[in-house]
């Protein structure tokens, strides 16, 4: 039994419900003075804000695997460079060499999400991933793109500088150690490294799984082993795995 590519619409309709979700909800949270909410309502509200703004990087991660639509790879091209630039003004290509050599130097000197091999503390590791990501002329790009469309917000809508720091700002921050912690420093960190680390086994366990990480915490050798699988398919992909490892 072999695991193949998912053929079917559903990545594209997950990603355009993603995309959706992400834009709706930040416009409905720019809209609302701060002063109308609780701090339930805030908190609730960036904490949404921030598991959307993962899903803009897991959808380009899995664009680079041609994953999201494969059975459109232009279709599946644009739509990731749209959810990378939308995540940070990332590059698409530049994400897209660093993924392809993590996955050929997988947690060790080479891999541009591991440390680097001295400061492997998780603050020198997260700057170092940062790094890997982010040159000095995108930091500058991105932060002429967010201070252009806070103005242009501010001044025809009346938006708070405050709400979209709440909103947008926080959020990245946020989803930047998520997929940090949860997608790289527990999968790859030498304390709790894949092989030792228990599947979900039952149906909290596995919404735990999507709500961290997208399935790339728990599932993350699953991902390694299988890179043509989608992250939504990949609590299926242990136990097809592990059929097929009873067969040969």
């Amino acid at each position: 039994m072999v695991l193949q590519k998912q053929e079917s619409y559903l990545g594209l309709w997950l990603a355009i419900a993603i995309l959706l979700l992400w834009l709706s909800s930040g416009l409905v949270l720019m809209a609302f003075p701060l002063t109308q909410m609780s701090w339930m309502v805030i908190a609730v509200g960036v904490g949404v804000r921030s598991f959307l703004h993962t899903g803009l990087f897991i959808l380009a991660h899995d664009a680079m695997h041609g994953n999201l639509v494969p059975h459109n790879l232009l279709l599946n091209q644009k739509i990731g460079q749209i959810a990378v630039s939308l995540y940070a003004c990332l590059s698409y290509e530049n994400c897209q060499n660093n993924h392809q050599n993590h996955h050929l130097n997988p947690a060790q000197i080479g891999d541009p999400d591991f440390h680097d091999g001295v400061h492997c503390q998780a603050i020198f590791w997260y700057c170092k991933f940062l790094c890997s990501y982010f040159s000095v002329a995108q930091f500058i790009k991105f932060l002429g793109a967010i201070a252009l469309l806070s103005l242009f917000f501010h001044a025809l809508f009346d938006v708070a500088y405050l709400n979209l720091l709440l909103f947008f700002l926080v959020p990245l921050v946020l989803s930047s150690l998520q997929l940090f912690f949860f997608g790289t420093y527990l999968p790859h960190g030498k304390a709790i490294s894949w092989p030792n680390r228990a599947h979900p086994t039952h149906f909290l366990g596995n919404c735990w799984s999507l709500l961290t990480c997208y399935h790339f915490g728990f599932y993350h050798q699953e991902h390694h082993a299988f890179p043509q699988i989608p992250w939504f398919q990949l609590p299926q992909a242990t136990f097809i795995s592990q059929s097929h490892q009873k067969l040969l």
